[in-house]
């Protein structure tokens, strides 16, 4: 019964509790799979509308930060370009000293992942 369940991704998996928190796990695993090899990384969330779906590192469970980052997102929504059925953007980065928020926005999840700011300052001679 857990195999079907988890093959059947849009059913509902009511005969077996168990398989659902395998189906919930497998779906994480999925989000998740490429963000940990992102070099400097230093943690990183996977958010939507319903909240924070995944996080690990210094983002594990950072509500606040999840909820900056979504008004965020939702502000730079609103600036479309006429005539455009585009999103009007895909991706953001929020710099600061010593670390970068890279935000990418696909498909209704918003990934959010905290790097190491390697930029150094232009040597003036």
């Amino acid at each position: 019964m857990r195999s079907i369940c988890l093959l059947a991704k849009k059913q509902k998996c009511r005969e077996s509790p168990a398989a659902e928190t395998v189906e919930e796990e497998m779906t994480t695993a999925a989000l998740t799979a490429g963000l940990e090899r992102i070099p400097d990384q230093l943690g990183y969330l996977v958010i939507s509308e319903d909240g924070v779906l995944a996080s690990a590192g210094e983002l594990e469970n950072d509500e606040q930060t999840a909820a900056v980052m979504m008004q965020m997102v939702r502000t730079a929504s609103r600036f479309k370009l006429p005539g455009s059925a585009e999103p009007p953007f895909k991706r953001m980065s929020v710099t600061l000293e010593d670390f970068v928020y890279m935000v990418t926005v696909s498909g209704q999840k918003v990934f959010v992942v905290k790097r190491q700011n390697n930029q150094h300052e232009p040597i003036s001679t």
